[in-house]
């Protein structure tokens, strides 16, 4: 446990980082370097989350699991397909910021899947201490780090060290992927949506052409790592959905380092011949209706802020916005006020092209096909 002035240093340090608008690599690998003074680590994997639905979108890795993404779809389906005390969404769900897997089940590491099946024999981890980034109300990224065997375990203080940054690392994810949002010019989609079906023993069954483009996009989420961590997890996901386990077929939202907004879904298909278990997954670019929550919510904005945003997207000028929400005029332009101060815009128009239209306009002139959509 870092000593109290180490520790304050420490935390002022990623709040520094955490409010300078960087992207979120930066942020991270700033806030990181800061975070293992005070409490050691030997690798971190970090992932970014859909905030709505709270599935994972992209990983960043460091310290010596840097390059290791072979296990990356079985790590998924271990943390989104069965239920432990310690998975994200657990403690999510539970309202339990930081926690140690040494510490919770007092020394009994082989309680814990994760960490019996894959973390100690590939990668001969001794402990993991889990940590979320929340900001506003919205869980937008979850951390997992690690000790080798031969190190000591975290300790409670360490833990709750860490429980104490959840909102300073969730103010720097969220203001790094807006920073991100900002910076990224979105190139050309691939055509049409990736379908795959995966099988019970998650292998890839059947899967259309170009799908290893659109892997190739999600895998851009993150820093060029592999897809399979996001494609796992919703996988899954989606087979607690099957046995009413998950509230909802899963879903996740991302932006890929190309600017690409993608949406992903899985399903669990019916029994056929036996056969229980299939998932089929699909990839495609992300509608308008998708994307606007999201960036939204990216921009911190207050419950009456957003129906602001909402009704100046459908078109409506300060007066019409007044009548719709019993506001003064006044009050409607002081909301607009503070709304571009956080988009860091300065008019309506301006407004409307970062929640989304720098996706689309710059293909408004490429032509619609038969499924009412843009032909490239």
């Amino acid at each position: 446990m870092p000593s109290g002035l180490l520790a304050e240093r420490v935390r002022r340090d990623i709040e520094v980082v955490a409010h300078g608008g960087l992207d979120l690599d930066t942020f991270l690998n700033e806030a990181l370097l800061s975070l293992r003074r005070a409490v050691p680590f030997e690798a971190v994997c970090f992932g970014t989350v859909d905030p709505t639905t709270r599935l994972l979108t992209s990983t960043r890795k460091y310290g010596s699991l840097r390059g290791q993404d072979d296990r990356d779809h079985d790590w998924g389906l271990i943390e989104y397909g069965g239920r432990e005390t310690t998975t994200f969404t657990e403690m999510a769900d539970s309202g339990l910021r930081a926690a140690g897997v040494h510490q919770t089940t007092s020394g009994r590491l082989e309680e814990s899947t994760r960490l019996r099946e894959l973390i100690q024999p590939e990668y001969g981890y001794g402990d993991e201490l889990r940590a979320l980034c929340y900001d506003r109300g919205h869980l937008w990224g979850e951390a997992a780090y690690f000790r080798s065997s031969d190190d000591r375990p975290f300790s409670a203080d360490e833990v709750t060290f860490l429980a104490s940054l959840t909102t300073v690392m969730g103010v720097g994810v969220r203001a790094g992927l807006l920073a991100s949002l900002a910076s990224m010019a979105p190139l050309d989609s691939p055509q049409g949506p990736a379908v795959m079906i995966m099988g019970a023993d998650d292998t890839i069954v059947q899967v259309n052409s170009g799908a290893g483009r659109w892997l190739d996009e999600v895998a851009l989420g993150g820093t060029g790592t592999s897809s399979a961590g996001v494609i796992g997890s919703l996988v899954g996901a989606a087979r607690r959905y099957a046995r009413g386990e998950w509230p909802s077929p899963p879903r996740a939202r991302l932006r890929t380092g190309s600017g690409l907004w993608l949406v992903l879904h899985a399903t669990p298909l019916s029994a056929r011949n036996g056969i229980q278990g299939e998932v089929v997954v699909t990839i495609e670019e992300a509608r308008p209706p998708e994307v606007v929550p999201l960036v939204v919510a990216a921009f911190g904005l207050t419950a009456r802020e957003r129906d602001v945003v909402a009704l100046v997207l459908q078109g409506l000028d300060t007066k019409e916005i007044s009548g719709q929400l019993f506001l003064s005029a006044w009050t409607v332009q002081d909301h607009l006020k503070s709304i571009f101060e956080k988009a860091s815009v300065r008019s309506r128009r301006e407004l409307i092209a970062r929640v989304y239209f720098d996706q689309y306009v710059p293909r408004l002139s490429t032509g619609v096909g038969p499924g009412g959509w843009f032909t490239s």
